[in-house]
């Protein structure tokens, strides 16, 4: 973006402009024909150079008053910048990382492997807000804390695999988990996002217990299950082993309904991506931005400019373009 922070002086150019327009008026009513005793002063005196001369000296002089001109009327460029203000959400990101989420029935993919993609996603289309990640097993681990930092989340996320120590599934451990770290937060609103594939049977905490907390200091719970029901086949080590999936639907419908949350169920990693995605649009954050021009003075370049013109016509008229007396 280009302007002039003061354009009046930019009426001035009339004057050098007219100097101009009024050398050249007067030499074009001018008689051509001019007497020469003789063709030898004509000579001395260097003909059609000599009028070349005055012309492009006056041309400079011209140019360089008017480039002064232009730098008084300061000249800037600008650049657009922004500021961008939300209303964030702090969400807890639970995830169940029990051996039966290697299970193959999200075809190609293991259960764990499309949670994972989904989740990514998921995060990617976050804006302001804070999340962390949860994983658990038998026990339940706190992965990363409440970060805005997403590159680093989604490293964390792709790696929890590994994070599992024993096996089994510790829902209430883990809602505990993701509630205590969301107590102290000042978000508008608090969230966790608990996805599993079977029931809990580890862990020291009732998932009914900590969803009454949870409600008790207004943290929002939704619950996911993935997986189909019965059994289905997983690979570890290269080998297939069968697995057995139970997922305890009556108590994840309490444990959201507790909470203000809401259950879902996904067999297959599209109906895993559109909850996620209702999720997303369930839980926005108000966006607001205040936009202003940042503005570079650019008037030391035509100043310079206009003072070497002017000097530079000077020296030329007492040196090349000097004249005959």
């Amino acid at each position: 973006m280009f302007r002039f922070a003061d354009p009046l002086w930019l009426i001035l150019l009339i004057i050098p402009l007219g100097v101009l327009f009024q050398y050249f008026r007067k030499r074009g009513k001018s008689d051509s024909s001019v007497l020469f005793p003789a063709v030898q002063v004509l000579k001395a005196a260097g003909g059609n150079r000599g009028k070349i001369k005055r012309i492009l000296s006056l041309i400079i002089a011209v140019a360089g008053l008017s480039v002064l001109l232009i730098a008084m009327a300061r000249p800037q460029v600008g650049r657009t910048l922004n500021t961008r203000s939300a209303r964030g959400i702090d969400i807890m990101l639970t995830l169940d990382i029990s051996t039966s989420m290697a299970a193959m029935d999200f075809d190609p993919l293991s259960r764990y492997e499309a949670a994972c993609e989904v989740v990514d996603d998921f995060i990617s289309h976050r804006v302001s807000d804070r999340i962390g990640l949860v994983v658990f097993a038998a026990q339940s681990f706190m992965l990363c804390p409440l970060t805005l930092d997403y590159g680093i989340l989604r490293d964390l996320l792709t790696d929890a695999w590994g994070a599992r120590v024993d096996d089994g599934t510790a829902i209430g451990s883990a809602i505990a988990t993701a509630v205590n770290r969301l107590r102290n937060s000042d978000a508008k609103s608090r969230i966790v996002i608990l996805l599993t594939d079977g029931m809990n049977n580890s862990g020291n905490i009732d998932p009914l217990t900590a969803a009454r907390i949870a409600a008790t200091i207004g943290v929002k719970i939704y619950t996911v299950g993935v997986g189909t029901e019965g059994q289905s086949w997983m690979k570890m080590n290269g080998n297939t082993y069968p697995v057995e999936t139970h997922i305890d639907e009556a108590s994840l419908k309490q444990v959201a309904q507790m909470t203000g949350g809401k259950y879902y169920r996904a067999k297959n990693k599209d109906e895993l991506h559109g909850i996620y995605n209702e999720i997303g649009k369930l839980e926005t954050t108000k966006v607001t931005y205040r936009e202003w021009v940042e503005y570079d003075e650019k008037y030391p370049v035509f100043l310079n400019l206009g003072i070497f013109l002017l000097l530079l016509s000077f020296i030329l008229d007492r040196t090349v373009f000097r004249r005959l007396p």
